[in-house]
């Protein structure tokens, strides 16, 4: 006669790799192993062999997953006679048991309490079997699933976080493969996205996150676009605000675990999964219909992998999600999911259809979301037919008139990403302005207005299609709406309105890269091109096309400039609506100075030309950046960027010496910089103003040069001389070139044309303009004057006696000097930010 435990022999590493297999044969087939361990012999048994180990509490437990990890130890306890129960969650499937006679090898006191378990639950095909014979198959009453299913209660399984779609597919069901197919770019694996977020962010539960097609910089990113609404290109860009940055490091601990490793399988994802603590739910993003032999899930080889994933699912008893990029019902049929979600667009581009089949039932239920791929997500639209485009209806806290509701409507196909084609300054626009009028802040809509109203005024061509066209009558309508008939025709000149600081940006336009006509008040770009060409270093004005996503051109980003944003922790600023002359709404700063003051007035500083002031003398390198790494200290040769540590600035009487810049540390607290932060750094040091120069971490240099735009420089200031007297057009042509010209040493949009794309020599332009302008208020304030604000590269505030300006200031027109106008406490600052 066989023993009963020779249905299957293996040893304890074998049996270690196999056991939620072996598990499942106990569970379902109530089939046995022996296992070897160095002459120790344990058998893995169904609890019908041993009915006592359901009792709770009445032998030592372990989940599957822990137990895996600990089996050698496990078995040896087994073989001594201890009894090791093994569970899914909170339910007991097998046990672990010596070989040998089935009471007489345990210990006395397991057999103590083995016993006292029989009387108390009483037992279904005991152990009193005759040797050879097999175990019958485990039966269930109608009464005993009944029981099991209220017993359980409500389902409690992860959902997606979008109602609609959790109503219609009842969430995510533990021991089942749900499948989320979608074509390219319908967004397939931002439902993905959902669950994980849902589950770990909200829930709070575990999620193992399989990436076969992002990187985890990639999920990161669209998780953080999805959480704070940030735009999901400019977070590609590392480009984060602060409140991005505070939600960032508010995420740091959620219970998500990203695997994006090379060679990704369906077998390697199986093997992981068990050693995951309290899994709650395993995303698999994605599945690829074409074959890449890079990527192991792809192509013919699908059909295993979801095999695999499903046994994964049964096996762990938790739900697991897969997205594959193609909606071919030949392929989906192939891939057998449990659950099967098909997410298909409709005639209203602002909908995409969920149909939700399952097995041997097909179709079950339907439900429509709505697509916002600019912010990595999708919007929850009920399971009811998708309204109209623009149907929303006024409610508590709407906003906005009739034409920015319809804006904002037309808008939607390419503020969500389903449409392409639109420039992306007035798709920023565009989308924050949805946001506002959902949000029915009337105070930001305000704020938007004229910058909404500056990108819309003369967009490029739109497509032409029933979205572009219905887009391009809204923007038409907005803008005449936005702008009197009697003002609009002033609007649509390119002059710089009276008011404006002289630094202003300009909005480049189609042919402003050309030089200017002979017989221009002023041929700024073609003088800056000529100061280029004269150099006998022999620039290189343009990185290639190719070149630009790689090597320190991503790591240049705007906020390098440095400019303060500063005002005085004494000092209560609030920003108010301003109707500008020419019945522009605007928001201006109200600055409320404390009694402790004393009696004095509002100076307002304005620095004449900040900008090309700068260029006189602006370190730069002229040729390419080369990656020079971390410097013992700064090589007054070389100029570039610098990753940094932030250094630690204790005065309050002045904001910090490298201004914005230190809102966006990495996750080590540095900063990248331009050279003309670092000398300024370098001065402070020098001057007992900081007690240690920030170590440099890394850098990208090139040979220095400080006279590349000295002859720009000379010929600006010559002409503005010149100009100022003349007035009128002239001067304001003067302006407007100036500003276009050194504009389009980098421009902001990827379509507008110029003959440069240097990153590097714009920031550090725009960073020496900041640092002068600091050091000039910084300076005034060692003399005794009060600072209470400074912001840009041009605008300081002081709390002066009435008529009298700090004297380290020059006033006059010229560059360098600056022009100062004095208001009573109270009152609004009439210049600023439009």
């Amino acid at each position: 006669m066989s023993q009963p435990y020779d249905e299957a022999v293996m040893n304890a590493t074998e049996a270690r790799r196999e056991l939620f297999a072996l598990v499942r044969r106990a569970e379902k087939d109530g089939l046995t192993t022996e296992i070897h361990k160095h002459g120790e012999r344990v058998v893995l048994a169904p609890l019908d062999r041993f009915p006592a180990a359901r009792k709770a509490d009445a032998f030592p437990s372990h989940a599957l997953s822990a137990a895996q990890k600990d089996f050698g130890e496990l078995l040896t306890l087994a073989a001594q006679g201890e009894p090791q129960v093994l569970r899914r969650s909170s339910t007991p499937v097998a046990v672990l048991l010596p070989v040998g006679s089935p009471s007489g090898a345990l210990s006395p006191e397991t057999t103590a309490r083995r016993g006292d378990a029989v009387l108390a639950g009483g037992a279904v095909n005991g152990d009193d079997e005759q040797e050879g014979e097999s175990a019958p198959r485990r039966l269930a009453t109608l009464g005993d699933a009944i029981g099991a299913v209220l017993a359980a209660g409500p389902a409690t399984g992860p959902t997606f976080g979008l109602p609609g779609l959790d109503a219609a597919t009842g969430g995510l069901q533990p021991g089942r493969l749900t499948l989320v197919a979608a074509a390219p770019n319908v967004g397939g694996s931002l439902l993905g996205l959902a669950a994980a977020r849902q589950t770990a962010l909200v829930d709070d539960h575990r999620v193992l996150y399989a990436a076969s097609g992002p990187n985890q910089g990639d999920i990161m990113r669209r998780i953080l676009s999805a959480q704070t609404g940030g735009d999901y290109p400019r977070l590609k860009q590392g480009r984060l605000t602060p409140h991005e940055q505070q939600v960032a490091q508010e995420l740091v601990h959620a219970p998500l675990l990203i695997d994006d490793g090379s060679e990704l399988t369906a077998e390697a994802i199986a093997e992981t999964a068990p050693y995951v603590q309290d899994l709650a739910l395993v995303v698999v993003d994605r599945l690829q219909a074409t074959d890449n032999a890079r990527l192991p899930l792809s192509g013919a080889r699908l059909r295993d992998a979801s095999q695999v994933l499903a046994a994964l699912a049964r096996a762990l008893h938790v739900p697991v999600l897969a997205i594959v990029d193609s909606a071919d019902p030949a392929l989906l049929r192939l891939l057998d999911a449990d659950i099967l979600l098909t997410l298909a667009p409709t005639e209203d581009s602002t909908r995409v259809q969920v149909t939700i089949a399952e097995r041997d039932f097909g179709t079950i239920a339907s439900a429509c979301l709505e697509p916002d791929l600019l912010h990595a997500r999708f919007l929850d639209v009920g399971t009811g037919p998708a309204r109209p485009t623009g149907s929303e209806e006024p409610g508590q806290g709407s906003v906005g008139s009739a034409v920015e509701r319809e804006l904002a409507a037309a808008a939607l196909p390419y503020t969500s990403g389903a449409q392409r084609g639109l420039a992306s300054a007035l798709t920023h626009e565009l989308a924050a302005l949805r946001t506002t009028l959902a949000g029915g802040d009337q105070a930001a809509l305000d704020e938007l207005t004229p910058s909404l109203l500056q990108a819309s005024t003369a967009p490029a061509p739109l497509p032409e299609t029933a979205e572009g066209r219905r887009l391009a009558a809204a923007l038409r309508a907005y803008a005449e709406a936005a702008i009197p008939p009697a003002e609009a025709a002033k609007e649509g000149e390119r002059a710089t309105a009276p008011e404006a600081a002289d630094d202003g940006e300009e909005q480049l336009q189609p042919g402003d890269e050309e030089d200017e006509p002979e017989g221009a008040p002023f041929p700024a770009l073609k003088l800056l091109k000529e100061a280029v060409a004269r150099s006998k270093m022999h620039p290189i004005k343009v990185i290639r096309t190719e070149e630009r996503e790689s090597g320190p051109w991503p790591l240049i980003s705007e906020h390098m400039d440095g400019e303060p944003r500063w005002v005085h922790p004494d000092v209560t600023s609030r920003r108010v609506p301003y109707d500008r002359p020419n019945r522009k709404r605007v928001r201006r700063d109200q600055l409320d100075v404390p009694d402790t003051f004393g009696d004095g007035v509002l100076c307002l500083i304005d620095r004449n030309g900040s900008y090309p002031s700068a260029c006189s003398a602006v370190p730069l390198a002229p040729n390419k950046l080369l990656h020079t790494g971390p410097l013992e200290e700064f090589d007054k040769a070389g100029a570039g960027i610098y990753l940094i540590d932030v250094p630690q600035w204790t005065r309050t009487d002045m904001p910090h010496p490298l201004g914005r810049i230190i809102d966006r540390p990495d996750d080590e607290g540095r900063v990248w910089v331009t050279t003309p932060h670092i000398k300024q750094l370098v001065r402070l040091v020098r001057d007992g103003h900081l007690s240690t120069m920030p170590a440099i971490h890394d850098s990208w240099t090139g040979k220095a040069n400080e006279s590349l735009f000295k002859p720009f420089y000379e010929a600006a200031r010559a002409a503005r001389t010149e100009l100022i007297q003349v007035g009128g057009d002239p001067y304001r042509a003067y302006k407007t070139r100036l500003s276009i010209a050194l504009r389009l040493l980098w421009p902001k949009r990827q379509e507008q044309k110029s003959p440069f794309w240097r990153p590097d020599w714009r920031m550090s332009m725009v960073a020496e303009a900041s640092v002068r302008h600091w050091t000039v208020a910084f300076k005034a304030v060692q003399e005794g004057h009060r600072l209470i604000a400074l912001r840009n590269v041009d605008a300081a505030v002081f709390w002066t006696p009435p008529g009298t300006a700090p004297d380290t200031y020059r006033i006059g027109t010229g560059f360098g000097e600056v022009k100062a106008k004095f208001i009573q406490p109270g009152q609004m600052i009439p210049e600023g930010d439009d």
